[in-house]
C-alpha cells in the first residue's frame, strides 16, 4: 500500500476569507501542494493579490469578491468556481468576523445579524451549494474558534455563531458521508493575523495572552497549514465530523 500524502494535485480548492491571514496561508500552501485555488473575500482587489501569488507558483487561480453573508452570493461563488476551473474538490469556510459588544444588553441587532451571517449562515449555505459539485473524496473544512467551546462575555455572539458552525459540521458530515464527502472543523486558538494585531492594545497584553497558552506563544498564520492540508487531502480519508483543536493546548 502506498502511504497517503498531503498532495492536492488536480484538485480545485475554494477558500473564503482568502485575501489575508489564515486564508492566504492556506491558499498558498494548497497551491504548493498542487491545487488550483479560488480566493474569495469581500475585497476583490485584495483577493487578486493573493491569486497572483498562487499563479506565480504555477497554479491556476481566480479572485472573487463575495460577501458570504449574502445567500445569493454564495450560490454565485460556487457557480463561478465550477465555470472557471471546471470542478470543486475542497471548500474552506474561513471567512469570519468577531465584533466585540460592550455587554449582553449592548448587543445590537445589527451586530448580531452581521456576525451570524458571516460566521454561520454563509458557511452553511456554501456547504449546501458546494455539496452538489463535490466528488467522492471531496472535503469541506470549517474554520471554527476556541470561543465556540470556551465562550466569554466579549465573544458572546461570535462564540454562539461558531458553536453553531460546529453543529453544522457534525450534521453535514452525517448527511454527506454516504456520498464520500468529508466535513471537518478546525477549532482555532489565537493566531498572529492583521485582525489580531489590530485588536491588541499593547505588546504587553499580547504577552500576557501568550503566557496563558500552554505552548507559551501565539501561533503564526502558517501554522494552520499542516492541519488544513491533512483535512483537504486523502491523508484524512476516513475522518469526518471531527472538531480538531489547534490552540496550543488551551482547550
Amino acid at each position: 500500500m502506498t502511504p497517503p500524502t498531503f498532495r492536492l494535485d488536480g484538485k480545485v480548492a475554494l477558500i473564503t476569507g482568502g485575501s489575508k491571514g489564515l486564508g492566504r496561508a492556506m491558499a498558498l500552501a494548497f497551491a504548493e501542494a498542487g491545487a488550483d485555488v479560488v480566493v474569495a473575500s469581500r475585497k476583490a482587489e485584495a483577493c487578486e493579490e493573493v491569486a497572483a501569488e498562487v499563479r506565480a507558483l504555477g497554479r491556476r487561480s481566480v479572485a472573487v469578491g463575495c460577501h458570504v453573508g449574502v445567500w445569493s452570493e454564495c450560490e454565485s461563488l460556487v457557480a463561478r468556481t465550477v465555470a472557471e476551473l471546471g470542478r470543486l474538490d475542497v471548500l474552506v469556510n474561513n471567512a469570519g468576523i468577531a465584533p466585540v459588544p460592550p455587554s449582553l444588553e449592548g448587543v445590537t441587532e445589527d451586530l448580531f445579524d452581521k456576525t451570524v451571517a458571516v460566521n454561520l449562515k454563509g458557511p452553511l449555505r456554501l456547504s449546501g451549494v458546494a455539496a452538489a459539485h463535490l466528488p467522492d473524496g471531496g472535503s469541506i473544512i470549517n474554520i471554527s474558534s476556541v470561543a465556540s467551546v470556551r465562550p466569554s462575555p466579549h465573544t458572546v455572539v461570535y462564540a454562539a455563531a461558531k458553536a453553531g458552525l460546529n453543529a453544522v459540521t457534525k450534521a453535514a458530515a452525517q448527511e454527506l458521508g454516504p456520498r464520500g464527502i468529508r466535513v471537518n472543523a478546525i477549532i482555532c486558538g489565537t493566531f498572529q493575523t492583521d485582525s489580531f494585531a489590530r485588536s491588541m492594545p499593547s505588546d504587553e497584553v499580547a504577552r500576557q495572552l501568550a503566557s496563558r497558552i500552554p505552548l507559551g506563544r501565539i501561533a503564526s498564520a502558517d501554522e494552520i497549514v499542516g492541519t488544513a492540508l491533512f483535512l483537504a487531502s486523502d491523508a484524512s480519508s476516513y475522518m469526518t465530523g471531527a472538531l480538531l483543536s489547534l490552540d496550543g493546548g488551551v482547550s
